[in-house]
């Protein structure tokens, strides 16, 4: 029972509400009539900044006053006040009795005693604060409100600067009862543990505990930051099994992807991260936006880290009739060609690559009126920045397109949101209206 009792001890004993257990754990001593046992314990909880504090000091210092001098105070401070006592003349040198040398020593104890009740009272004032603000300490499937969350975030700094790592851990084994599914605290949690020296087993049980119970999978952020821990600490496997495993419940989560085909990137070469991407290309299971940012992360694969470009235009031309609705394939398409090294020499062909794909955009999208005058925009900032000497008239144009009334607009207009029906005519669907 004793073992229970400390493991709970262990679990629960510096929660600042321990004292129902405390109190069992003294009251269950009391019936085994431990009461060596009893002082012992509360020697260790007027330590323990916590609610009741005072209520357990004041039981400990009666008890103290029954106890050997041995019991109440470590064998360093009873030697240390004993020299004092010698050192000021109120020893037994000074030819006092021994019961007036041990009434004196019982009061510089008792001191003692209220040198540590003053350290507790003033850790547990700097913690109510925080303590005070905690409106659910346990877990509920419903969010906790902004308030609460930010409260915990200030408790964790506060107990981090205090510098006591048993103190610090237990505070965030506490927060994760109430915010099991947040995210955010798990990874703050991991990334804590990962800075104290010798930790890597904890820091994996972190990771293991948020990604198989607590984290829901349409969060998959902490299980990515397991993957690379895992890569971090040679197990390159399990780090792509973390990416399948998420995959699998997420078939499209291009983020995942992209990690995944990074790992094998790392450890396997370019090739081996391409496969990555043409393998989920042509999985039925991934929905075509996916597809369309996952052309735009091969392109710049190719490009950045095979160093590439033409290889990673023909990607972006070979793949375009698929996508000719996702804003995400046109933006990546136009800001590649944007963003490719020129010189003087070669701005002519840069700026003929970079019109053909305006050209494009507007000829063969179907895109939301508000996403191609969006990428107009930034194509005619690179006429300003970078254009030649006709640039000018060509955004003079162009602005008047986008900026000016209708009146002057000569391009039709597109509906506002083209992949979306306008309803039903004559029991047809109105088909997408595409820039001319």
């Amino acid at each position: 029972m004793i073992r229970l009792f400390e493991r709970g001890a262990v679990c629960v004993g510096l929660d600042f509400l321990a004292h129902p257990f405390w109190d069992k754990y003294i009251e269950f001593e009391e019936r085994m009539e431990g009461f060596d046992r009893i002082f012992t314990i509360l020697g260790r909880i007027i330590h323990i900044p916590m609610h009741q504090y005072a209520r357990y000091f004041e039981k400990y210092r009666q008890m103290a006053q029954s106890r050997p001098l041995s019991a109440i105070a470590p064998p360093g401070t009873l030697t240390q006040l004993q020299m004092d006592i010698e050192n000021e003349g109120a020893g037994y040198k000074a030819g006092r009795s021994q019961a007036e040398v041990e009434r004196d020593l019982r009061a510089r104890i008792d001191n003692y005693h209220l040198e540590i009740f003053r350290r507790t009272q003033t850790e547990t004032t700097k913690r109510w604060t925080y303590e005070s603000e905690i409106k659910r300490p346990y877990f509920h499937v419903t969010d906790l409100d902004e308030a609460q969350v930010a409260n915990w975030r200030k408790y964790l700094d506060f107990e981090e600067s205090e510098g006591d790592y048993t103190r610090t851990q237990f505070l965030y084994e506490r927060c994760l009862v109430t915010c099991a599914q947040h995210d955010e605290f798990w990874l703050r949690y991991a990334r804590w543990m990962l800075a104290q020296q010798g930790k890597e087993e904890e820091v994996r049980n972190i990771y293991q505990r948020a990604s198989c119970f607590y984290v829901p999978i349409a969060l998959p952020t902490t299980r990515l930051q397991y993957a690379y821990f895992e890569e971090m600490s040679g197990r390159v496997d399990v780090a792509k099994d973390i990416h399948d495993a998420i995959l699998f419940q997420l078939p499209g989560h291009v983020e995942t992807i992209v990690s995944l085909a990074n790992i094998n990137r790392r450890h396997s070469g370019l090739e081996a991260a391409v496969a990555v991407y043409q393998s989920h290309l042509e999985s039925p299971s991934v929905d075509s936006a996916a597809k369309a940012a996952l052309v735009a992360e091969w392109a710049k694969l190719l490009w950045k880290v095979k160093g590439s470009p033409e290889e990673a235009r023909q990607v972006f031309q070979k793949n375009q009739h698929w996508y000719l609705e996702s804003a995400a394939f046109w933006t990546s398409y136009l800001r590649f060609e944007i963003d490719q090294p020129t010189s003087s020499e070669t701005e002519q062909q840069h700026y003929e690559q970079i019109r053909r794909v305006v050209e494009e955009i507007l000829s063969k999208s179907v895109l939301p009126e508000p996403t191609v005058q969006e990428l107009i925009t930034t194509y005619m900032r690179y006429l300003l920045e970078r254009g030649t000497k006709d640039a000018a008239k060509e955004y003079m144009n162009l602005d008047r397109e986008i900026n000016g009334p209708t009146s002057v607009q000569k391009l039709p207009k597109a509906n506002p949101e083209p992949s979306k029906t306008l309803g039903v005519v004559n029991g047809q669907q109105p088909l997408p209206i595409r820039y001319p």
